[in-house]
């Protein structure tokens, strides 16, 4: 894993795609754990109030609050981490980097390790970031500094986690089908945001669907891997203005997504070894 993951780093330490988009989603996440008090002190100075309370009072960055928060809205921005494995792993289909690779002893293995390398040190360096910044924001702002509460809720940075790497996989399944980067973006972005959420929106609420489908849509692809940090309609804000929130995923809420990794890993296992690198 460490040479496979040594031959992807030579190919992208380089390119520049590949430090602006990964740069965009650091900073989107920086921005996401430590924009919040400005945003709250802007409301503040146009007179809004939430409950008669004002917005800088909310403890959005209390400990451990601060975990649920940061990786549900983190969560939104995962789709430029798809946008980097789909240029990597599109740019070895396109330009026949792949075969070339083959050609000089190069297994099709250590290319599968080197992508599964990538997703996992992406994930990896997201979620530290998220866990350093919030960090930083936790002690600078929270009105709880006990390492008891500090420490707690550690299951949303493994759920945020478990969710890039997944969602990185899917883009990896959707790259290996669709040879132009342009496409495979346009396809995940469109399927991610637009398609699935409509269909499985249509599933879960819609009176005339609800009570036969709304069971089904647990293992949708998109869906299963949302759930792990929350749906757009699960916001751990809620609790702010005394709404009941979900805590935290359920246990099947993590079986589903891990089924769904296996099943990408088959695919792209299967594509690879069908995959005619002669021509």
């Amino acid at each position: 894993m460490i040479r496979a993951f040594t031959l992807e780093w030579l190919k992208l330490k380089h390119y520049r795609v590949f430090w602006i988009l990964f740069g965009l989603y650091l900073l989107a996440q920086l921005i996401i754990t430590n924009g919040g008090i400005f945003f709250l002190e802007w409301l503040e100075s146009k007179g809004a109030d939430i409950e008669g309370i004002s917005p800088t009072l909310l403890p959005i960055y209390d400990f451990p609050d601060i975990w649920h928060n940061s990786t549900w809205l983190g969560s939104y921005v995962k789709i430029l981490i798809s946008f980097i494995i789909i240029v990597s792993v599109n740019n070895e289909l396109s330009y026949n980097t792949l075969r070339q690779n083959i050609i000089d002893g190069i297994s099709k293995r250590e290319f599968l390790l080197s992508k599964l390398s990538l997703i996992l040190f992406l994930a990896t360096v997201c979620t530290l970031v998220l866990f350093v910044s919030g960090l930083i924001a936790g002690f600078q702002y929270s009105h709880v500094l006990e390492l008891k509460y500090v420490f707690a809720d550690m299951e949303h940075l493994v759920a945020y986690f478990l969710q890039l790497v997944v969602f990185g996989l899917f883009a990896f399944s959707i790259a290996m089908v669709i040879k132009k980067a342009g496409f495979a973006i346009v396809l995940i972005f469109l399927y991610s945001i637009v398609f699935e959420p409509i269909i499985t929106g249509i599933l879960e609420f819609a009176p005339f669907t609800k009570d036969y489908t709304e069971g089904i849509v647990k293992f949708f692809p998109i869906y299963s891997i949302e759930k792990l940090c929350g749906k757009f309609y699960e916001s751990p804000f809620a609790k702010y203005i005394f709404q009941e929130i979900k805590e935290g995923p359920l246990w099947f809420e993590w079986i589903i997504p891990i089924i769904w990794a296996f099943i990408y890993m088959t695919f792209i296992t299967w594509v690879l070894n069908k995959r005619d690198l002669k021509a």
